[in-house]
């Protein structure tokens, strides 16, 4: 499968966004799909991820402003940004793996090539 991330871009504090991660083909084979973010020189961070059945698990650092969702019949999964703020500047990547709710980068194998978000 391939992913394919858009809807990143500029924003002022206190924007939204809403991210979109299209699938050459049926991702619900796998047991979850996954929305991570790195900044240069840190660590890739797990931001959300949503199993086959819709079952979410959001990082406690965006819990209340980032959403996750999906739409099976597009093989697409979508992260809805609000309340953006500085700190969530960084390049957003989707990914599938085999380990259900984790947002632990090393459970997920196939990646986008990521979209940059920048909020100022």
């Amino acid at each position: 499968v391939q992913l394919v991330e858009s809807g990143g871009g500029s924003v002022q504090a206190g924007g939204s966004l809403r991210l979109s991660c299209a699938a050459s083909k049926d991702t619900d084979t796998y047991n979850c799909m996954g929305w991570f973010r790195q900044v240069p020189g840190k660590q890739r961070e797990g931001v959300a991820c949503i199993d086959s059945d819709g079952t979410t698990n959001v990082a406690d650092s965006v819990k209340g402003r980032f959403t996750i969702s999906k739409d099976s019949a597009k093989n697409t999964v979508y992260l809805q940004m609000s309340s953006l703020q500085p700190e969530d500047t960084a390049m957003y990547y989707c990914a599938v793996g085999g380990t259900s709710l984790s947002l632990l980068p090393g459970d997920y194998h196939i990646w986008g090539q990521g979209t940059q978000v920048t909020v100022s």
